[in-house]
């Protein structure tokens, strides 16, 4: 199990409650290992981050982000974050809220491929 900060206990757990309609909508297709298999959670605490999605077999995060990650001070601390759960031998996908609410397919399927070669690999 990675580490990760217990206070951030209680934010994922009211974040989980008050979901974004992407991240329910995503949430659907990725609940009940209906992706391959394996299981995802959401609004996973990790380090000092909570992921929106994450499935520790494949090693992966999904991120939706919403229009506060397109200023310049947000995708600095995006890219940080990425760069440490990358150092922890993660991947992360990153998909805006309107990708899951108008393309969903093409994001089920990126999702689909990246777990796909994500498990093949750990053989």
């Amino acid at each position: 199990m990675q580490p990760y900060n217990p206070a951030l206990r209680q934010t994922a757990r009211y974040l989980r409650s008050n979901m974004t309609d992407a991240e329910q909508i995503l949430w659907r297709h990725l609940r009940r290992k209906q992706v391959c298999g394996v299981t995802f959670y959401r609004q996973k605490p990790l380090l000092t981050f909570i992921l929106d999605f994450y499935c520790p077999r494949a090693r992966l995060v999904v991120e939706l982000d919403g229009g506060q990650h397109f200023t310049t001070a947000h995708q600095g601390k995006d890219q940080a974050r990425d760069a440490a759960l990358s150092s922890l031998g993660m991947k992360v996908l990153r998909f805006n809220n309107l990708d899951v609410l108008q393309q969903m397919e093409s994001v089920l399927m990126l999702i689909y491929s990246e777990v796909t070669f994500r498990l093949s690999a750990e053989t």
